[in-house]
């Protein structure tokens, strides 16, 4: 037989596994009796989990247990319980009218609470968390509105839409790809972009002939956006002389959007969120102060 001598450290008096590194040799230090104790313990209190509750998957399902529990359930209950804790404020919602709303104190603070939560779950994507937009995407937090910004105004947009499958929708009139489609050339779309550009005191080229693009532009834009550029809110025509500006204010950008056109679509959210959840939305974004009275 083989010499199954055990080594003993001399200076702890512990056994060592026979593992050596660098002349340092590993003690075979047995583990504390309450570390054993509680390592057992999780083992038993594991096979009361898999009795207890859900746990062990199944061909078409899996083991429900003993208990008949599952987070689902719970947080159903829970959603439950929190419908029923707000439904008195729910019904009052539901019965008032915008402008009361607004000025009922805890009913309005009431709607910005339900509000600030459909607009993270619903618009956020789009507009921003708190609503300041992005290219493409109107900013909800200044005072100017393509469709208008009074809480009637807003909620119409919020529930139909624009341009969107909704027999209400807002349509307006979308921006024709002038260039694509041959309706002015390269360059009668440069002169019109520093035209429109000049009335915003942007820089445009140096030689641009600024009588030829406003010529330009009463010829072609100005039955949508009218001859002073201010927009118009039945055609859905962005004003274009206060600086504000959808897709940026880069020339590329302006001359590409005349090349190609525009015609943005907000989808119709009647249908898909409740009256009570388009009031609350409709006076959260009000309440982000660049609303109309």
């Amino acid at each position: 037989m083989a010499d199954e001598r055990v080594e003993v450290d001399r200076v702890t008096g512990t056994a060592t596994t026979g593992h050596v590194w660098d002349d340092i040799r590993e003690l075979n230090t047995p583990l504390p009796r309450w570390w054993l104790w509680l390592f057992y313990l999780t083992i038993i209190w594991a096979i009361g989990y898999w009795v207890a509750y859900p746990a062990w998957p199944l061909v078409s399902s899996f083991s429900r247990g003993v208990l008949d529990w599952n987070s689902r359930q719970a947080v159903v209950s829970d959603l439950d319980g929190l419908k029923a804790q707000r439904a008195p404020m729910v019904s009052r919602l539901e019965g008032a009218n915008l402008q009361q709303i607004v000025a009922d104190t805890a009913l309005f603070d009431f709607a910005r609470a339900q509000g600030r939560t459909a607009f993270a779950e619903n618009c956020a994507a789009c507009h921003g968390s708190g609503g300041a937009g992005a290219r493409g995407y109107p900013n909800l937090n200044d005072d100017k509105w393509i469709w208008g910004g009074t809480l009637t105004d807003i909620a119409q947009t919020i529930r139909h839409g624009i341009r969107a499958e909704d027999e209400e929708t807002r349509r307006g009139v979308t921006m024709p790809a002038f260039g694509r489609n041959g309706m002015l050339t390269r360059a009668q779309i440069e002169t019109v972009v520093d035209y429109v550009r000049s009335l915003n005191r942007l820089p445009g080229e140096a030689n641009a002939n600024l009588a030829l693009g406003k010529q330009i532009y009463a010829q072609n834009c100005a039955v949508c956006h009218g001859d002073d550029a201010k927009g118009s809110r039945e055609k859905g025509a962005p004003n274009l002389s206060d600086g504000i500006w959808l897709y940026g204010a880069d020339r590329a950008i302006m001359i590409d959007g005349l090349w190609n056109g525009r015609g943005g679509v907000m989808p119709a959210w009647a249908g898909r969120l409740d009256e009570v959840t388009i009031k609350a939305l409709a006076v959260y974004v009000y309440s982000f102060g660049g609303g109309e009275n």
